[in-house]
């Protein structure tokens, strides 16, 4: 108890710290950071609690116990027991925590930092999960009006520096390929898998372009992790469980493939474009695979959940279900905190390797040298 008291001062100490050391004033009163700002756009992986804020259904948010229960000590609408990547990217670049651009008391100064405008549940699709999630195409209309925000309040110099340095954080893809077969579809009945990838892809590619158009120039990229492993996957067929749900296997590799493919091209084509693509498959998979390595005894059990491996995301009562929920005792012993989601633990090792991993798990660029790229 001691422990986790220390842990939430130090925190919260560390949070006021760097909030006041890296500000300015200028001549309008307004503050601008001296850091390069962080903008994040995505889906569960990175949401802050954007989904608190819409209209939507219960199993898209988790706004309610035990989510947030290690370092908030209270839902946040963080889907994990804590902390997500974009919050230990924030520590390291010696940002504040970035806020959910949808949070009412957002200021414009806290803009300056960043904003984060990820939504659990989304797609770079506008038909994946639609009406129930902020997908990449709105999350880039929202990034448009704060970009045009800033150069307002800040002058458009100012306004054009900020956007310029910033780093542009995304996670975005998943969704896509598992919504077809929740959605009981026959999609793939009328169009080729390669080519709905090509669509993911291709409108993954056309934000990045867009954001670039608007004078961005540092993307930091995760490629889709192993989900069709994840506990929720592995108990799908309830005759095979812990088989990795195939169907969805062939389009994340696929993904993959097509994303640095991408990224390539771009990199060719735009002048000044820079990127860090962590391979996140990778370095989950490692982990899943391998868990007493990490410092984990579970890698494909889920800390909170129902039924085998905790598999059946019942976690804090998620979609209203009436079934029970069972919780782990010691979250830390576990990679992923309810079915689909890492722990906090697992965030921050993730977190680091995309900050500072070699050129073979992020790359050509990581994080840290982005940031310090003027």
């Amino acid at each position: 108890m001691e422990n986790s008291q220390l842990v939430s001062i130090t925190f919260l100490a560390y949070t006021i710290i760097i909030s006041i050391g890296s500000i300015n004033c200028i001549d309008n009163n307004n503050l601008v950071t001296n850091q390069s700002a962080l903008f994040v756009f995505g889906d569960s992986v990175f949401d802050a609690g954007n989904n608190n804020y819409i209209d939507t259904l219960s199993s898209v948010r988790s706004n309610y116990w035990p989510y947030g229960q290690t370092t908030f000590k209270s839902p946040t609408g963080r889907v994990s027991d804590g902390r997500l990547i974009p919050d230990f990217i924030a520590e390291y670049a010696w940002l504040p925590l970035i806020p959910p651009n949808l949070q009412p008391f957002n200021g414009n100064s806290q803009f300056t930092y960043g904003v984060n405008f990820a939504s659990g549940g989304a797609g770079a699709l506008v038909g994946t999960f639609s009406g129930l999630v902020i997908n990449l195409r709105t999350q880039l209309n929202n990034f448009k009006k704060v970009e045009k925000m800033l150069r307002s309040k800040l002058g458009d110099a100012e306004g054009k520096r900020v956007i310029s340095r910033a780093v542009y954080l995304f996670h975005i893809g998943l969704n896509d390929y598992q919504y077809p077969f929740t959605s009981n579809s026959s999609l793939f009945q009328s169009i080729s898998k390669e080519k709905y990838v090509d669509y993911v892809v291709g409108n993954m590619t056309d934000v990045f372009k867009e954001v670039y158009n608007l004078g961005g120039r540092k993307f930091g990229i995760l490629n889709t992790g192993p989900y069709d492993c994840a506990p929720a996957s592995l108990v799908i067929d309830q005759t095979k469980i812990r088989s990795c749900f195939q169907p969805v296997t062939e389009l994340i590799n696929m993904h993959n493939e097509k994303l640095l493919n991408g990224l390539r091209r771009l990199n060719h084509e735009l002048s000044g474009f820079k990127y860090a693509l962590h391979d996140y498959h990778t370095s989950l998979s490692e982990r899943m695979n391998d868990p007493s390595k990490y410092g984990f005894k579970e890698g494909k059990k889920a800390c909170c959940g129902s039924g085998p491996l905790r598999g059946i995301n019942t976690c804090g009562g998620r979609m209203g279900l009436s079934q029970s929920y069972e919780l782990c005792e010691n979250v830390t012993d576990y990679l992923f905190f309810d079915p689909f989601h890492l722990t906090e633990k697992a965030n921050r090792q993730i977190a680091e390797l995309i900050w500072s991993g070699p050129t073979n798990i992020t790359g050509p660029y990581n994080l840290k040298a982005l940031f310090e790229l003027n």
